[in-house]
């Protein structure tokens, strides 16, 4: 089944193009370490799903480009066609002369609607030119105003156009210290609007890939292209082709819809976050060794001390104990710190991943109670190595995601000064938008903190 990926605003397509190149160099690499016939079913369904043959026999990616502005679309246009390994489709864009100006409500109330038949006409024929269509993957960041308000408004869009399609959104949460002295209230919409329309939220924080390309790829002056390299390699890590059962012998059709039904088992939790082990510098490969049973138990610690990298994670948390004597109904039984799952994925690639064991992930105390272990947990392998890495992992999680709660407590105190509100209710999103938003959100936070 073929995935349509719709990149919207100026991050959403820098990033969407940096994941075609990603799982382009991983289809062209000769670094496999299998079977010539493994390699082989892995490419034709790595193509299945990204790419279209065309009569010029350059791939053409399955994805829709929009912007507000033409720049960024032109460059990533002509930097994928001189790649000369695959291209866009130089008809599936769409961009206007003037931004959204970091307004959530320009790109959803003003820009959004004006530009809706022309935008989902686009999406429509990427649409039918997939013999299977899987659903869509949206790319998209919180802080600005077209990948937030544009990128809500399109999602809900796709909802009602393809009632019965997934729809996966990747987010980028945006640096803390703030790109956006509104970038608060804009997350505070997307988040709010995307739950109500989307199948799951596939979320990537920039303080940790920033954090990430400093401490574990060793860059000293980091760029958004380093940045958005690291995310598409652990995007790549998760949707190039794996093996969806034990001892499965095609590879997954359906990466969007298994992704859902293996992490996503009620509509009430969908925020999903990612891990990846080994990261490190391409000239490091080479004198390092990694072993299975090592990259499992951090991979486990850094789950359950919600660490999102390798370095640094605090050893000292531990599950809880179950049948402990202390009623449930106290939060006291529940270590400091310590991050409950609904499920989990852990995503295994390269030599010996059929031996690995994965016990230490069913356990049931990283649950919440009202789900098996057995349900909660699951695995996907492939002996095809990914990007030139000999083994790794990959760990998609459905837990709270920690910064949500201070996103939703800053946006609440300018909300409560009335600060900046009047640069929305101009493009009619009014004050009872925001408190519609704001309700939404403590819903979600107080469901993942009663697990």
């Amino acid at each position: 089944m073929s995935i349509v990926t719709v990149q919207l605003g100026q991050c959403g397509n820098q990033i969407g193009h940096e994941v075609f190149n990603a799982i382009c160099g991983d289809v062209h690499g000769t670094h496999g370490l299998c079977s010539k016939k493994e390699n082989e079913s892995y490419h034709d369904a790595c193509k299945e799903r990204f790419f279209r043959e065309e009569e010029s026999e350059v791939p053409v990616a399955r994805a829709v480009l929009v912007d507000m502005e033409p720049k960024v679309i032109s460059q990533t246009l002509s930097t994928a066609a001189r790649s000369g390994y695959w291209k866009y489709d130089g008809r599936s864009h769409f961009c206007q002369k003037q931004g959204s100006g970091n307004n959530w409500a320009n790109g959803y109330s003003v820009h959004g609607p004006k530009h809706k038949e022309v935008i989902m006409d686009l999406v429509q024929k990427e649409a039918e030119k997939c013999d299977r269509l899987g659903g869509f993957f949206t790319i998209m960041s919180m802080a600005g105003g077209t990948g937030s308000g544009l990128g809500a408004f399109v999602t809900q869009c796709l909802r009602d156009a393809f009632p019965s399609s997934f729809i996966l959104n990747h987010v980028i949460w945006p640096y803390g210290t703030g790109e956006v002295i509104v970038q608060n209230y804009n997350s505070v919409l997307t988040l709010s609007h995307l739950y109500q329309s989307s199948d799951a939220l596939l979320v990537h924080e920039n303080d940790v890939i920033h954090k990430i390309c400093a401490q574990l790829m060793n860059i000293k002056q980091i760029s958004f292209r380093d940045v958005n390299q690291v995310i598409a390699h652990q995007l790549g890590s998760v949707f190039q082709p794996t093996y969806t059962a034990e001892g499965g012998l095609h590879y997954s059709r359906n990466p969007l819809g298994d992704l859902m039904e293996t992490l996503v088992p009620h509509p009430e939790f969908k925020m999903l976050g990612l891990r990846n082990i080994p990261q490190m510098p391409e000239s490091f490969l080479a004198y390092s060794a990694f072993s299975w049973p090592g990259l499992i138990k951090h991979l486990r610690q850094m789950l359950i001390a919600n660490a999102k990298m390798e370095e640094g994670i605090d050893w000292q948390v531990r599950p809880p104990c179950l049948g402990s004597s202390i009623p449930s109904s106290h939060s006291t039984n529940k270590p400091l710190h310590f991050n409950t799952s609904i499920a989990n994925l852990v995503i295994l690639r390269g030599k010996d991943t059929h031996s690995v064991d994965l016990g230490s992930f069913r356990d049931p105390s990283l649950y919440t109670s009202w789900l098996n272990p057995q349900d909660a947990f699951n695995a996907w392998k492939t002996p095809r190595a990914f990007n030139k890495y000999e083994k790794s992992a990959a760990l998609v999680s459905n837990s709270l995601l920690k910064p949500l709660d201070s996103v939703v407590g800053k946006a609440w105190n300018m909300f409560a000064s009335k600060a900046y509100i009047h640069q929305y209710t101009k493009f009619g999103i009014e004050e009872e938008d925001f408190l519609d938003s704001f309700t939404a959100l403590e819903q979600v936070i107080s469901s993942y903190s009663n697990l």
